[in-house]
């Protein structure tokens, strides 16, 4: 087996740990490691979604049991969003136009990994019905089209409204994912659908790390290795999918 496969596995178990602490299910990190691997743009959405899939769900269930979801905050959302991530899913891009494109939606974890620091107990506002759905709504299509969840998106956003606290953020934002997740995917299979030959080996990697990020995402856990880590390859993938034409 080639090294630089053994890498992609231990990369994909990372990101898959690490986006489990913070509630997300990982599809922007798989996405650039698969464009940093020459992935066809028919191979990554699939893959990324049903990777979301697996992750998510099982850091929605540990955020759930530690009593940090909000359900009537996450319904609004969800409702917005699911139908346009649905919608986002039988829309076919321009190979060129879909990597440029992720590749911007790339800057913004590697912003929030490196600058969005927020308080532990942040003075929490009531949410807006119409602005919540307004945003759900167009993250949901985002979703859809690229082959995320959605995550990197709608966490921050709710953050800087103050509308949840770091983990109430988690827990929405997992169990968000993996709705718009099934349902972009749902949205790929009109239109027909290709799979990886090594999926298997790739979920059961996800699930591993997303397992013991999941767990260690309500414990005091020194994240700042894997966290430089994932940045570098969110930064070569960004560079290469804006400035290059591999």
């Amino acid at each position: 087996m080639d090294i630089s496969l053994y890498l992609f596995y231990g990369l994909l178990f990372a990101v898959a740990f690490l986006y489990s602490i913070v509630g997300h299910g990982g599809a922007s990190g798989y996405l650039a490691l698969m464009a940093l691997y020459n992935f066809s743009p028919e191979i990554m959405k699939p893959t990324a979604l049903v990777l979301n899939l697996f992750v998510s769900i099982i850091t929605f269930i540990q955020f759930y049991r530690a009593k940090h979801f909000r359900e009537s905050i996450f319904i609004p959302l969800a409702l917005a969003s699911v139908p346009m991530a649905f919608l986002g899913g039988m829309i076919s891009l321009d190979a060129i136009v879909y990597k440029k494109i992720l590749g911007l939606l790339l800057l913004i974890p590697i912003i929030r990994f490196l600058f969005f620091k927020l308080p532990e107990n942040p003075e929490l506002k009531e949410p807006s019905l119409k602005l919540a759905i307004f945003i759900s709504a167009f993250v949901g299509l985002i979703s859809g089209m690229i082959g995320i969840g959605g995550g990197i998106l709608i966490s921050p956003i709710l953050l800087f409204l103050k509308w949840t606290d770091q983990k109430q953020t988690a827990a929405i934002s997992a169990l968000y994912i993996f709705v718009n997740s099934l349902a972009g995917l749902t949205g790929l299979f009109t239109k027909g659908i290709e799979m990886d030959s090594k999926m298997y080996v790739y979920v059961l990697i996800a699930i591993a790390g997303g397992m013991c990020g999941a767990y260690f995402g309500a414990m005091k856990f020194k994240q700042t290795v894997l966290k430089n880590i994932l940045t570098v390859v969110l930064l070569l993938a960004a560079y290469k999918l804006l400035f290059t034409n591999a």
